[in-house]
């Protein structure tokens, strides 16, 4: 295991960087979402490393990561939920298919 911050960092990095390409190439609702919670994982990496590192954080850094874990949950259950009652109308998952939102 390292005992570095760079290690965790890097791949908190990696980790945000493979769900922006994920959320930018994908037409799949289910894909998109699935690529912001992968950005999420990512934050809370970052944030559980800097408590873990950086003495004066504490706890601090775990309770906002909870926090953080919350509200994707919360995200993910409100983004299911449109895309299956987009996905009944329509019957697409696809993005490029929602038009109907915008008359």
């Amino acid at each position: 295991m390292s005992n570095s911050l760079d290690a965790y960092l890097v791949l908190a990095g990696l980790l945000f960087a493979i769900g922006t390409f994920g959320f930018l190439a994908r037409r799949n609702a289910i894909s998109m979402l699935m690529s912001i919670e992968l950005m999420l994982n990512g934050v809370n990496l970052s944030i559980v490393a800097f408590g873990a590192f950086i003495p004066a954080l504490g706890l601090h850094g775990s309770v906002i990561a909870l926090v953080v874990m919350a509200v994707a949950a919360a995200e993910a259950t409100v983004g299911l939920s449109i895309v299956i009652a987009i996905y009944r109308n329509r019957r697409t998952p696809l993005v490029d298919e929602y038009d109907a939102m915008r008359q």
